[in-house]
């Protein structure tokens, strides 16, 4: 008797960097070891980005080690095994759209950072933006652009016309209501394209699960592969490293199967949103404000910043003093313990092995305030509450502006959503604060609130005393 083995489902990711190959690839491959082989994972990138890395993981069948290190200092190496498909990028596409549009592709991942959505405080798609309109005029003519929803919708019209069934869009980035947010813009993309047929289709055809991701993963230097090679013998062309903290919660929202995640660690929920506020609010915003407050004082690590003792309190008392009040309330009391939660960040900050860069992390600006920091001074202002400790982190993203203006940050600042010319602008205006105070993308309802204002100006002082007393 033949016995008949199922062909294994399909998660095609998009976006094979550092983190999802110490995530998502992560859990896929903890499955496999299980015993689990019901699913298989590809992977490829939408921009011709990242070419060497590819090639080399093309040359290693999709293999490669994941080190990670705790706070305490222990090492532990993995050899992930669950990248079974390299797909090498293309302008047109091709390769990553057939896998896409395969019966047995039931997800489609992504990470493309926070701001390569391109939507405004109101979700709305932005047009303006040449890469938006560029997109557009490529999908048009049936031809894929580089941003994700162009991607993506030449994938959704292939799989449609090839009737392959319903897939699951799954966002694996650091965005408030990723999927909701990420869905929108692709609805948004379809409807300006005016393919109605393809809107009819993804409507019923996909969902978009929320979701909310945390491990910090560093851009993997030429340290890493020596300490893999001393410890396992291998000489791992592409190997990544990270902390050893790991998470991953998912609302429960899958159209077309999905894996096991829930037997290697993940949190599939019904709600996400308490888990990705305290991770939005409490980490990524705190992060941000030490990258930039450690790059005004010369640090080059977040573990410098971190453990600078001025430092180290404008992101605590952030977190005690304005976050911790508005996302743990009476009314809606939060599942977590958010204080407990800040003391692990704070100390996953301070781990001198990760040796995360400032210039990592304080990257996109012009999407963390208003995606990471505007919610919390929105609600405290409507609280009738003081700002005080929230406003230092966009003053310090001003002052950390500003050096960028005159050409004196030491690295290069890069930052999707940012209008160069009009940053320049603003640096150059007679009242800098006030002009940054009435940049809509940056504060949405809140451009031009005088409470802001004088808040920003109080905050910006402070910030400027700090940047003196680390001069004396």
């Amino acid at each position: 008797m033949t016995t008949v083995v199922a062909q294994p489902l399909v998660m095609l990711h998009l976006g094979v960097g550092s983190f999802h190959r110490a995530h998502q690839a992560l859990y896929i491959h903890h499955l496999q070891a299980s015993g689990d082989h019901s699913w298989q994972l590809a992977g490829g990138n939408i921009r011709a980005d990242m070419a060497d890395t590819m090639a080399a993981l093309a040359a290693q069948h999709g293999e490669y080690t994941l080190e990670t290190i705790s706070p305490a200092g222990v090492h532990d190496y993995t050899r992930v095994k669950s990248l079974s498909q390299v797909i090498p990028f293309e302008p047109t596409l091709v390769a990553l759209i057939a896998v896409a549009a395969h019966p047995a592709t039931r997800i489609i991942s992504f990470t493309v950072t926070e701001a390569g959505y391109y939507l405004d405080a109101n979700n709305v798609l932005d047009t303006s933006i040449s890469d938006v309109a560029t997109d557009l005029e490529l999908t048009r003519k049936h031809a894929p652009g580089s941003t994700i929803y162009g991607a993506l919708t030449a994938m959704l019209r292939q799989r449609m016309l090839s009737n392959s069934g319903p897939v699951t869009l799954l966002n694996c980035d650091n965005l408030r209501h990723n999927g909701d947010r990420s869905r929108s813009g692709l609805l948004q993309f379809i409807t300006l394209l005016g393919d109605t047929d393809l809107l009819a289709w993804v409507n019923p055809n996909t969902s978009s699960p929320n979701a909310m991701v945390d491990r910090i993963t560093p851009r993997p230097t030429a340290d890493v592969a020596q300490r893999v090679l001393a410890a396992t013998g291998w000489a791992d062309a592409v190997p990544v490293m990270g902390e050893s903290f790991i998470q991953w919660v998912i609302e429960d929202n899958f159209c077309a199967s999905r894996p096991a995640w829930d037997k290697v660690g993940v949190e599939m929920v019904a709600s996400v949103a308490p888990y990705e506020e305290a991770k939005i609010r409490l980490l990524n915003a705190a992060h941000s404000c030490i990258a930039w407050a450690g790059t005004l004082v010369g640090y080059q690590y977040i573990h410098e910043g971190t453990h600078d003792a001025t430092i180290r309190k404008f992101a605590f008392d952030y977190a005690t003093e304005d976050v911790i009040p508005v996302l743990n309330t009476p009314q809606n009391p939060s599942p977590i313990d958010l204080a407990a939660y800040r003391d692990v960040v704070l100390d996953r900050f301070g781990n001198p092995a990760i040796r995360d860069t400032n210039q990592r992390v304080a990257m996109d600006g012009y999407s963390k305030i208003p995606g990471f920091i505007v919610p919390t001074i929105r609600e405290r202002l409507a609280l009738g509450a003081s700002i005080s400790s929230v406003a230092v982190l966009p003053a310090l993203f001003l002052a950390y502006l500003q050096r960028w203006h005159r050409g004196q940050i030491a690295y290069e600042y890069q930052d999707q959503a940012m209008n160069v010319e009009a940053a320049h602008a603003m640096c150059d205006a007679t009242d800098p604060i006030v002009a940054y105070c009435a940049d809509a993308v940056l504060w949405g309802d809140l451009t031009n609130d005088p409470r802001l204002l004088a808040a920003m100006r109080q905050a910006y002082q402070q910030v400027n005393q700090f940047i003196e007393d680390h001069r004396s």
